[in-house]
């Protein structure tokens, strides 16, 4: 489980376009926390501790503590904005949660023992279809990333949601499926240029 990050904000009592435009001149960018049955909170977050936060990955999966004057306020990222020029934050939504709260949240996968797939030794390839599955999961223990163990698997097999072993107290988000995450296809064969075909006579 991601550690719990700690974040320091301020409270906002302007909203709208034009005093996020004025908050983002001050090199901040403005957010919201909402949720657990309260109003929404809009704040601001200096870009530069924001911005680490965001590109040092698991951003989505991290809890926050953020601490709002004398308040101390426990969120998950629920979606945020980048600059599309300058990759500074634009805007974050924070949700709210408790310690026994449960949420869905998008768990990356990793695979591990590629070098044991006869499959992939042979010149197979590992074509991912999620790089992400979306889990329900406690709060408090959001796992850092799923691991796939791929030893064994041979061109042809297909890893299923349903052979994947969950951390505890984890399970699907989706429930009507046993949905593919990855699979060992065959190795392309590249075909030798057909030969030219001669030229029609005069």
């Amino acid at each position: 489980m991601t550690a719990v990050k700690q974040i320091n904000a301020e409270a906002r009592t302007r909203v709208g376009k034009g005093a996020a435009r004025e908050l983002r001149r001050q090199g901040r960018s403005p957010a919201v926390i909402y949720g657990a049955g309260q109003d929404p909170l809009p704040i601001s977050i200096e870009y530069a501790p924001l911005r680490m936060a965001i590109f040092a990955g698991g951003f989505m999966t991290t809890i926050f503590e953020i601490t709002v004057g004398s308040k101390k306020e426990r969120v998950i990222p629920r979606d945020y904005q980048l600059d599309p020029v300058r990759d500074t934050p634009l805007h974050v939504d924070f949700l709210r949660v408790t310690r026994d709260a449960t949420i869905d949240v998008d768990v990356p996968v990793h695979f591990i023992n590629q070098e044991a797939s006869p499959g992939l030794k042979a010149g197979g390839t590992l074509n991912i279809v999620r790089h992400h599955v979306s889990l329900t999961v406690r709060a408090d223990a959001i796992p850092d990333a799923i691991e796939i163990d791929v030893a064994g698997l041979n061109v042809g097999d297909t890893i299923h949601i349903s052979a994947v072993k969950l951390p505890a107290g984890a399970e699907p988000s989706i429930h009507d499926r046993d949905f593919t995450i990855a699979s060992i296809v065959a190795p392309t064969v590249s075909q030798e240029p057909a030969a030219e075909e001669a030229a029609p006579e005069a």
